[in-house]
């Protein structure tokens, strides 16, 4: 199994920030943020574990740890396919889950939602049986070196197995298992790689990290990401899919419809906050110090409350 190489230290510090939001358990909806980084720290053995969405589509989480960002797998007639890959050292046990699944030697398709590593980690040894398929920037970003600088790490170019062999520019559409999958791009959203997946048949949507169920976003702003770009995607989101759907975030438990419109409020509110003491001539530091809005206090973990201004203040 291909493993990439990052500098351990940089690794842990950018995992010890991502803590709990993909180790969330659906089926634990109000648990505390506290209490998922409490469970990670005592567990450092994180799984994978599943729920069932319907007959055909399963969404793989975290516990016990971060494991990465939320993966949705179709297993039927037409083989498997999943949405993102998880951390690269989740590989073997995201194999294992597949395995329980039906057979991870049936996989054809693995969709990435973004670059980011925790959503592509198993890209390398996946995409040496499966199909990569993503947006034209993931392929660009995964091919050369990078640098995420709000987490000062290096990442160094992965090899030609992780790259996606079939890319797009706006949408796409993968007909599998029955239904039709329709991949879109929001640009300048969390990253300026990324997409959203929309099951039309079983009314499911991926949306990479354009959303945080229950917690403030890491948003990349050094790597094409833009907190008010994401917040006119979010729009489109809620525009433009059924009132009913299912919604799997890029972390953090299943969702409905209306957990999103809070997401957005969120967005809106402590943009706003941030504006207006920016217009008042309040400095990047004061502005950090000022915090969220008391209502939105609860969102904080590893983007804390002064973290997202700054992402903010980043996007003005």
């Amino acid at each position: 199994m291909h493993m990439t190489k990052f500098h351990v230290p940089v690794l842990a510090a950018a995992i010890s920030i991502a803590l709990g939001v993909a180790a969330t358990d659906a089926r634990a909806h109000g648990a505390s943020h506290k209490n998922e980084v409490a469970q990670s720290q005592a567990k450092p053995e994180p799984t994978i574990e599943q729920q069932k969405l319907n007959n055909t589509l399963t969404m793989l989480i975290g516990a016990g740890g971060f494991t990465g960002g939320n993966v949705i797998v179709s297993n039927g007639d037409d083989g498997m396919l999943i949405i993102d890959d998880k951390l690269p050292a989740m590989t073997d046990k995201l194999i294992a889950a597949l395995d329980e699944l039906g057979g991870a030697e049936s996989l054809r398709f693995v969709l990435n939602t973004h670059w980011h590593f925790d959503h592509t980690g198993g890209n390398a040894t996946l995409g040496e049986q499966a199909v990569i398929i993503a947006h034209t920037n993931v392929r660009k970003r995964l091919s050369t070196d990078q640098h995420i600088k709000a987490l000062n790490m290096d990442l160094p170019a992965s090899p030609p197995s992780a790259w996606p062999v079939i890319t797009y520019d706006d949408s796409v559409s993968v007909h599998f298992n029955g239904e039709e999958l329709k991949l879109v791009h929001m640009p300048a959203s969390h990253t300026d790689t990324d997409t959203v997946i929309y099951f039309t048949k079983s009314n499911v949507l991926h949306t990479g990290d354009l959303f945080f169920n229950g917690l403030f976003p890491f948003v990349d702003v050094d790597n094409g990401g833009n907190v008010l770009t994401l917040t006119k995607s979010i729009v489109k989101l809620m525009d433009g899919y059924p009132a009913d759907v299912t919604i799997v975030p890029g972390h953090g438990p299943l969702a409905k419809m209306a957990d999103l419109k809070t997401f957005h409020t969120m967005l809106t509110e402590t943009t706003a906050n941030v504006i207006a003491m920016k217009a008042a001539g309040k400095s990047l530091e004061q502005i950090k110090a000022a915090g969220v809005p008391a209502k939105w206090a609860g969102w904080a973990w590893g983007i804390d409350a002064q973290t997202w201004n700054a992402l903010i203040y980043s996007s003005l």
